[in-house]
């Protein structure tokens, strides 16, 4: 079963939500920024001696680290409160279950470090490269005026709140099996006074009529835990790209695009995801651009037993586009 919310930008009623909302205001006014990292340099800098206790803010929403009260400031520390979101550290110290993201002049609230829980709501280095592939292929071909946008596993909302930024007036969407997923990203759409509408699914059902825009950024990589944000899959953790593809293509408008963000394991040579998303878009009739956008993350998981066979993990962009210019 699917659940549609309707969200206006201008209401929102929860107190937690809503001490969210005030806490990015906050940050934003006061100039704090913060560029999340990969989980291994994430582990790398908070693992120095220096680096076991907060000094400032940003040590507490960006860097997860512990800090003693009197750190921050009571306007902070009172909506982190109302929003339930400090914990005990133990030893007097306490801990943010939230960092907050610099991304392109917004702030994005999301899960705390480690991303260990289920429902998880990941933000990291891949949120950076999938919004300049929006912002890139938007500003070169923009959507119509009243385009229909769907961001597919939105996550934290990235997708749709940086193509708003370039397309202002498209009818929003953002899809995710998530809950706690879709709640961040109604907060972060709404401290952007970005208007969407959220469908809690994994699919394009609830979504009526063709749709003119579609974005995803799917997990790739092969988690033996099977975490939904971060387990691709079979294909080397192509699965679920693969799948995401062939549902957002059935779905697009004539002219409509696209626009995929994801990684595909190279085996010997070949990128099997590559040749299976080339075939579908043939099969669909559908154009297909492609390419490579960092040959090689994530280097480490090639030690674990399901890499054993894997040159590299590359990260790519596939833009699928029907027929001609994207209207609407």
């Amino acid at each position: 079963m699917q659940t549609c919310i309707f969200t206006d930008p201008k209401t929102l009623a929860d107190p937690a939500d809503l001490a969210l909302v005030s806490l990015l205001h906050l940050l934003r006014g006061r100039g704090y920024h913060f560029v999340t990292p990969t989980p291994a340099t994430h582990r790398l800098v908070t693992g120095r001696p220096d680096r076991k206790e907060a000094r400032r803010i940003e040590d507490v929403l960006g860097w997860s680290l512990p800090f003693r009260d009197g750190l921050l400031d009571r306007e902070v520390m009172d909506l982190l409160e109302t929003a339930g979101a400090l914990r005990d550290a133990g030893e007097g110290l306490r801990r943010s279950a939230f960092r907050v993201s610099s991304l392109q002049g917004e702030l994005f609230v999301h899960s705390a470090f480690p991303t260990d829980d289920r429902d998880a709501v990941f933000f990291g280095p891949d949120s950076y490269r999938f919004a300049n592939l929006i912002r890139s292929e938007l500003e070169a071909s923009p959507p119509g005026a009243s385009a229909h946008l769907v961001d597919m596993g939105a996550g934290a909302g990235v997708g749709a709140i940086v193509a708003h930024r370039v397309s202002p007036t498209a009818r929003l969407f953002m899809t995710d099996i998530n809950p706690k997923a879709l709640r961040l990203a109604r907060i972060n759409a709404h401290a952007a006074a970005v208007p969407a509408q959220f469908v809690e699914g994994d699919g394009l059902v609830d979504i009526e009529g063709p749709i003119d825009l579609i974005l995803a950024n799917p997990p790739y990589i092969i988690d033996p835990e099977k975490r939904a944000y971060r387990d691709g899959g079979a294909l080397h953790g192509g699965a679920v790209a693969l799948d995401m593809a062939r549902r957002a293509l059935d779905r697009l408008a004539n002219g409509g695009r696209f626009i995929l963000y994801t990684g595909t394991a190279i085996v010997d040579g070949a990128d099997i995801l590559g040749k299976a998303l080339a075939d579908l878009a043939e099969a669909k009739g559908c154009s297909l651009s492609y390419r490579e956008l960092d040959p090689d993350v994530f280097g480490d998981e090639l030690a674990s037993d399901a890499y054993q066979d894997v040159d590299r993990i590359a990260v790519v962009g596939a833009v699928f586009r029907r027929g001609g210019g994207l209207g609407s």
